[in-house]
């Protein structure tokens, strides 16, 4: 497979390290990825030219082992006779 071709954008600048004309477009699976040479910032653009956000790792979203779901326990609780309240007749 062919490497694609990577053009430098006039004028960027790059939203991490703020260099000026160092960002290269090109097309990758048909999306439009940009990078930066100077730092290494990479990012992908939707059909509008939007930047797609990266999911930022959090502890929902990472990849771990699920827990085994604890077992239950039954609890019997025992009245206090002396908290028994007298029922009126």
């Amino acid at each position: 497979m062919s490497e694609p071709v990577k053009r430098f954008i006039a004028g960027a600048v790059c939203p991490a390290c703020s260099a000026m004309d160092t960002i290269r477009m090109f097309e990758l699976d048909g999306l439009p990825q940009r990078d930066c040479v100077a730092c290494g910032y990479a990012d992908s653009l939707d059909i509008r030219g939007n930047v797609v956000p990266r999911e930022i790792p959090t502890r929902v979203n990472k990849d771990k082992p699920a827990k085994p779901a604890a077992q239950a326990q039954t609890v019997q609780f025992f009245p206090n006779p002396k908290l028994k309240k007298k029922r009126p007749e």
